[in-house]
């Protein structure tokens, strides 16, 4: 009886398999974001941003502006007028979405310089 307690089982995994358990095991370790990487997202960011509210904004106005095209081409009738009104009210907003684009973009970077000329000065030395 002694023998079969000291017997245990054991498994290597193969060089293939040792790669995809390092692969899975890297994903949950705690991971400390160096300077680059924190710079590189620190610029995505400013984009990101401004390129969704500029998209928002857009899709909106496309909308809107579909919505006045109903109202002249389908319905007809009496809502030819509020329609060419509707449509324009959506070209407008279209129109205002690449300025805001711009604004946000440009308050967004004002808003991170510091910290990215920090990052820079750092990196550069």
């Amino acid at each position: 009886m002694e023998n079969n307690q000291n017997k245990t089982f054991q498994y290597t995994y193969s060089a293939k398999e040792q790669a995809k358990i390092k692969e899975i095991r890297s994903k949950y370790i705690p991971k400390e974001e160096n300077k680059m990487e924190q710079l590189q997202r620190l610029d995505a960011s400013v984009t990101q941003k401004a390129t969704m509210y500029s998209l928002v904004v857009g899709i909106i106005g496309a909308l809107i502006l579909g919505i006045g095209m109903c109202c002249c081409m389908v319905w007809g009738g009496m809502w030819f007028v509020p329609g060419i009104v509707i449509g324009l009210i959506g070209m407008v907003v279209v129109g205002v979405a690449y300025p805001l684009y711009n604004r946000v973009l440009k308050k967004e970077r004002e808003r991170i310089a510091p910290e990215v000329l920090r990052l820079t000065d750092e990196l550069m030395k």
